[in-house]
């Protein structure tokens, strides 16, 4: 497995202009060595003003020679140390931007940005453990969303080749923070996190390769591939070794309810009952008799059930939407509303929520709010279509779903 590769090259070089004028222009007057009255002053500003009316003009290889300028007159100017560092590293000469960038964050050890670059740089010349140092103590002090990125890219494929798994997500899961839809950084957060699960997988074959938690991980696993009955075999191999072992009663009827076999589906129910006995306060079980109850249109059963769930865990959005369909069910549309409402703010990406507070809205009477539901049940079942589509293509199966017979498929 591999992670996305940070910018670099072309693609990098082709950012001179924004990244440049950000990184470096922002310094402008407020280094040391910008506003000394040393005899040289005069000229060096010159060259620095000059060289900054070349990055303006999209010119760096003319500010290049400025900087340079510069640094015959005051070797100790940190704006061209830092301007010249920058220029180089955009330009792909890495080992010759890092002393200057270096040199720039000695004197100015508060220059964030190039710090960061720094440690990029020296990343790309094969000095490890200087650009985690650099990038460390950089990172959390970011505030450029772009740069913020970039730096928490590289961290991470640092700390991804170090074997450094839980750094690498909890820098995945900020940057996910910044930019929730991002492909790049979802895919790195995949990447890690299976990565890791196939690390303790491993670890747990070889510590106790015959013990009921593995077992209930292989059994797991065979729910993703869709391979029920071969997780059934598992869960069942579980509970001979360790019949009190926590969730492996739920685990066992969530795969039971999936399986084609009607008496499986029977034992499904005894399966829950046996988790809500050994976790009184186990309200998914309670929500899951409340499913079957009402699919034998046992329904003051089944407003227990779910009754108690609400008890246990009110922000269950699956309680309160099935709760909801219930008293709908009891011909109580307005005690229902609520419960719909709750559930959409809990899963605002819930389609069927959104279907039944459209449902009910229109039995309200309330017809604008009614449309605005049925829209965004239209909107959010294409998406989940689509990415029924996708786990098909990778023969992966999530939890069966239990179909409403009135939601539109």
């Amino acid at each position: 497995m591999a992670l996305p590769r940070s910018s670099d090259g072309d693609k990098v070089r082709s950012m001179v202009d924004r990244v440049i004028l950000c990184m470096v222009l922002g310094f402008v007057g407020s280094l040391p060595g910008f506003s000394q009255s040393s005899p040289g002053d005069s000229r060096a500003n010159s060259h620095l003003q000059q060289a900054n009316d070349f990055l303006k003009a999209g010119k760096p290889e003319l500010a290049l020679g400025e900087f340079k300028e510069v640094l015959k007159l005051e070797p100790n100017n940190a704006e061209a140390h830092n301007g010249l560092g920058t220029l180089l590293y955009f330009q792909g000469d890495y080992p010759a931007s890092a002393p200057e960038l270096r040199a720039a964050l000695k004197l100015s050890p508060a220059l964030v940005k190039t710090e960061a670059l720094l440690g990029m740089c020296e990343k790309r010349i094969g000095q490890t453990d200087r650009a985690r140092a650099d990038l460390e103590k950089a990172f959390p002090k970011l505030r450029e969303e772009k740069l913020r990125i970039q730096g928490g890219m590289e961290l991470i494929e640092i700390y991804y080749g170090a074997d450094d798994l839980d750094k690498a997500a909890s820098v995945a899961v900020v940057l996910k923070q910044l930019r929730p839809a991002d492909p790049d950084i979802l895919y790195t957060l995949h990447q890690i996190h299976s990565r890791q699960a196939d690390e303790d997988l491993l670890g747990m074959a070889m510590a106790a390769p015959k013990s009921a938690r593995m077992h209930q991980i292989m059994a797991g696993e065979m729910v993703r591939q869709g391979n029920i009955e071969g997780a059934i075999q598992h869960y069942r191999e579980a509970l001979k070794i360790d019949p009190k072992l926590p969730g492996l009663h739920f685990e066992l009827a969530e795969a039971l309810t999936g399986s084609s076999s009607p008496s499986d589906q029977g034992q499904a129910e005894l399966e829950y009952k046996a988790s809500l006995e050994q976790s009184p306060f186990d309200e998914k079980s309670e929500c899951r008799l409340g499913k079957i109850a009402a699919g034998r249109g046992d329904l003051k059963s089944a407003y227990a059930h779910y009754s108690r769930a609400l008890d246990l865990q009110p922000d269950d959005s699956e309680a309160n939407l099935d709760l909801g369909k219930i008293l709908v069910s009891m011909d109580q549309p307005a005690k229902a509303a609520p419960l719909f409402e709750r559930a959409v703010r809990l899963e605002p990406f819930d389609a069927v929520a959104h279907f039944r507070l459209g449902t009910v809205y229109r039995q309200l009477g309330r017809s604008e709010d009614s449309r605005r539901e049925l829209a965004e049940f239209q909107r959010l079942k294409q998406m989940k279509d689509q990415l029924r589509e996708i786990y098909k293509e990778m023969r992966l199966q999530t939890r069966p779903e239990q179909v409403d017979a009135d939601v539109p498929q």
